[in-house]
């Protein structure tokens, strides 16, 4: 595991708690503690820091995938899925990402409503 002192380093070295929902050898998935759903649930890769999606590397594209079929994973098992879901890998600070630590957002558990359409 690539060490680093955000806050999800410390959730993965277990220094800090968090409510842990989903693991397998290479992602790691708990509660978001400030939940803008029902079901807010993050998922983040266990081996390898990247800071924001921006700085992703062709090679690492399978991280991504990973990350996307664990909250997938995640949403049938937990019963939602045919109800739906949304996931947002916000990047950089105008977009809302506050932990520099690659991670997706999984949303859930009631209707979402419209998505960046003002007004709506």
């Amino acid at each position: 595991m690539t060490q680093n002192d955000t806050l999800f380093g410390k959730i993965l070295r277990r220094e800090i708690p968090a409510t842990i929902v989903y693991e397998d050898d290479d992602v790691l998935g708990f509660k978001d503690i400030a939940p803008q759903a029902p079901v807010h649930v993050l998922f983040i890769p266990k081996h390898v820091l990247v800071p924001t999606m921006d700085d992703l590397l062709p090679e690492q594209a399978a991280l991504v995938g990973k990350l996307v079929l664990a909250a997938a994973e995640y949403a049938r098992r937990e019963g939602f899925a045919q109800d739906g879901y949304r996931v947002v890998i916000n990047c950089r600070e105008h977009a809302g990402q506050t932990v520099f630590h690659l991670h997706l957002h999984l949303l859930a558990g009631a209707p979402l409503g419209h998505f960046g359409v003002p007004g709506r």
